[in-house]
Parts: structure tokens; sequence; C-alpha cells
């Protein structure tokens, strides 16, 4: 029984061409490595994308961040500022209590007096909400709070030093609003 098994093994192997068996191995290993390049280029394809969609990402959300800290900035700017309208408006008529009160006789006593304690309660509202006066006289002349109207030789005074306000300026929340209108000695 042995001998029929060998040859019939026999048999298979003499009708498998040794041409043919050599190849179809050769050509399974093109196959082979032919399918490891196209994975590695896929991979490799795949990596380039996910880095770039990444990359993507990261700008996206920094961009994200910084217009959530200007809407956050304008919002608080809107907030700081909107009432400077009216209040520069209001600031010609602080001008004229004080000059007001400048040229008011003492026999009109009570009256002087109690305009006055209208403008100090006005000073003190507008101080509450943000509202500050410049200080400029005897001060170094600087253009970001003062605005020059006139120059004057001052024996008193060194030159670049404010030697008269002309009309006081303001600043709203550290904004100014409008400059103090200034003599400055030469």
């Amino acid at each position: 029984m042995m001998s029929k098994k060998k040859e019939s093994d026999d048999n298979l192997n003499l009708n498998i061409d040794p041409e043919i068996e050599d190849s179809s191995t050769e050509d399974s290993e093109d196959v082979v490595w032919e399918n490891v390049e196209e994975q590695s280029e896929k991979a490799e394809e795949f990596s380039k994308e996910a880095e770039e969609l990444n990359f993507k990402y990261m700008r996206l959300a920094a961009d994200f961040k910084n217009f959530r800290r200007r809407a956050e900035k304008e919002k608080s700017d809107i907030y700081a500022y909107a009432n400077e309208k009216i209040v520069v408006e209001l600031l010609d008529v602080i001008d004229n209590f004080e000059r007001a009160l400048e040229h008011s006789d003492d026999n009109e006593g009570s009256f002087a007096e109690g305009m006055d304690m209208i403008f100090k309660q006005f000073k003190g509202v507008l101080e509450k909400n943000g509202v500050k006066e410049i200080s400029a006289f005897g001060e170094t002349f600087d253009p970001n709070y003062h605005h020059a109207v006139f120059t004057e030789k001052s024996a008193e005074f060194d030159s670049g030093k404010v030697t008269q306000v002309v009309q006081k300026g303001y600043m709203l929340n550290n904004k100014v609003i409008r400059p103090s209108m200034v003599k400055v000695a030469e």
C-alpha cells in the first residue's frame, strides 16, 4: 500500500512544471511587495492628510480664541465708553457752571452757595461714572493730554510748562475725551 501512495505522489510531482512553480512564486512575491508599497504610500498619504487636518484644526481653534478675545474687549469698550457722547456735551455745562461761579457777586450769597452745591453734586456724579479732570496747570506740556493754544514767555515757569488753563480737559475711563486747552511757556 505504501508503494501505491508513493507512486501517486510521484505522479503528482511529475505533472507540475518546475518553471511554472518558480514563476508563480516570484509573481506572488512581486504582488506582495506591490501591496506593501501601496499600503506604505497610502499610509504616508493618510499621515500627511492627518497632519494637514490637525494643522487646520489648530489654526481654527486659535482663530476662534482670538475672535472671542477681541469680542470680549470690544464688548467691554462699548460698556466703558457708551456714555462718551453725552459726557462730552455735559462738559460744556460744567464750563458754564464754573464761569458763573467765578463771576458771582457776594451780594447773592445764598444763590451762589446753592449753585456751588449743585456744581459739586454734578461733578460728583460724573466722577462716580469714570470722568476725571486732567491736571494741567504747572505740569509739563503733554500733547496726549493738552492742546496748546498760546505760547508765552514766562519768568515764573520753565520752558514747556503749562502757565494757564484756558479750558479744562477730561478723561473718561482713562481715555482722553477732551484735552486741556492751555498756554505754554516758551
